[in-house]
């Protein structure tokens, strides 16, 4: 299984960016991809996450403005990013699990490398 997310940067506040998850290697039935962030001095918390069912679980700081979607036939997953805030700034990783959608880091198997995200004027 790997995972591969490039796409991070600088982006003003107010401002979008959409990350992208290439993920291979899933080759059972059900698992989830998730989006995880780390600020400096804080946490790995999770963002969002979708199931290959397409059932989707995010933390309250983002709903309405973080989206989380797939592409089965690219393997990848995204999200979107909109309505960006200073502490959205973070180095954001992605991650695979066999099985349900969760927001816990200790569930997940597969870690893509981080990409940061920082969002400052």
């Amino acid at each position: 299984v790997q995972l591969q997310a490039p796409g991070g940067g600088l982006v003003e506040p107010g401002g979008t960016l959409r990350l992208a998850c290439a993920t291979s290697g899933f080759t059972r039935d059900y698992y989830a991809i998730a989006w995880f962030r780390q600020a400096p001095g804080k946490e790995r918390e999770g963002v969002s996450c979708i199931s290959s069912y397409g059932n989707t679980l995010e933390r309250d700081s983002v709903k309405g403005r973080f989206t989380i979607s797939r592409d089965s036939a690219k393997n990848t997953v995204y999200l979107q990013m909109n309505s960006l805030k200073p502490e959205d700034t973070a180095v954001y990783y992605c991650a695979g699990r066999w099985g349900s959608p969760l927001l816990l880091p200790n569930e997940y198997d597969y870690w893509g490398q981080g990409t940061l995200v920082t969002v400052s004027s």
